[in-house]
């Protein structure tokens, strides 16, 4: 059952399975232009030994906001042309989230979000899973309270590398995709035929193909182009390293050996930050034949990794 709660005065849609013997609880944080939907997969494998908890970001989803000017004060075209390298990229990470919050599309934001949700809901042990934009998200929280964050698994995220041409050519095609898109669009038929092809290994179902097309329609323009540019600015993406290798917790990366979004060459980048990475990459999994939507293309795996980790930190 999908319920709602106010964050920072928006509704959040979320989802929580049912408590188990297990106290820790398992928070699936979703990706760009995506919704907590595309986590039910995983969820239907773990609820029964974890509680789970999946929710949609701010500005996605259900997640919509009621009062577009007090929560998105910068109309779709101020938004695209303000694209800010940010703060210099030795700023302390202390001081990310209090001088960049303003924005509100941050990861760190995202991450101030999901803390406000779990202290709401009482949840006082989590283990996050993020999902792309969603693994930025998850270690920023972690990195924000490492008392009520366990760990962290990142599926097909990764990163730490900038890249300006390959992330402005990046930037302009996200930038597209969130003007390009009437509200009638979902009736067109056939349309979400693409979707069942685009980014993964082998096409999805047709099930699945329509809720992204959904999901891509329904997202709030401006949060949509607010978290495409303030996660890819330069300084944000040199963040990433030093926020891995600061983390106290056990930090975990999955990758799709067919990812064409992010390279297992890059979620073995940023995994290698961190403790766990040891010499061998000890805390990154490759999938086989599997894109950038692992929890849909190969949900027994993703859930089997999940179950390993978290009997090793048990």
């Amino acid at each position: 059952m999908v319920r709602s709660v106010d964050i920072r005065g928006l509704p959040h849609a979320y989802s929580l399975t049912s408590e188990t013997a297990v106290p820790t609880v398992l928070v699936f944080v979703h990706g760009w232009l995506l919704s907590h939907a595309y986590w039910q997969p995983v969820i239907q494998r773990l609820s029964a030994d974890y509680p789970c908890l999946s929710y949609d970001l701010r500005g996605f989803g259900q997640s919509q906001p009621v009062d577009d000017y007090k929560i998105y004060p910068q109309t779709l075209e101020q938004r695209s042309e303000a694209i800010a390298v940010g703060a210099s990229c030795s700023r302390p990470l202390s001081e990310v989230t209090t001088s960049r919050s303003e924005y509100a599309h941050t990861p760190a934001a995202y991450a101030e979000d999901l803390l406000q949700l779990l202290q709401t809901l009482n949840i006082e042990n989590a283990w996050l899973v993020g999902h792309s934009l969603g693994g930025s998200i998850a270690l920023w929280a972690a990195h924000q309270s490492p008392s009520a964050i366990a760990g962290v698994v990142c599926v097909n995220s990764g990163g730490g590398i900038y890249l300006k041409e390959e992330f402005e050519r990046f930037r302009m095609a996200g930038t597209q995709l969130v003007k390009l898109r009437p509200r009638w669009l979902p009736q067109v038929p056939l349309l979400d035929v693409p979707f069942a092809r685009m980014n993964v290994a082998q096409p999805i179902s047709r099930q699945w193909a329509r809720q992204r097309l959904m999901d891509w329609v329904a997202a709030h323009p401006t949060a949509a182009l607010g978290a495409l540019l303030d996660s890819t600015t330069e300084a944000e993406v040199h963040d990433l390293p030093r926020l891995v290798a600061g983390l106290s917790q056990p930090v975990y990366f999955l990758a799709g050996d067919q990812d064409d979004v992010m390279e297992p060459k890059y979620v073995n980048h940023l995994a290698s930050f961190h403790s766990l990475f040891e010499c061998c990459g000890h805390n990154v999994l490759q999938l086989p034949n599997c894109g950038h939507l692992s929890m849909l293309e190969h949900p027994d795996a993703v859930a089997q990794y999940i179950r390993q980790i978290l009997t090793v930190h048990a």
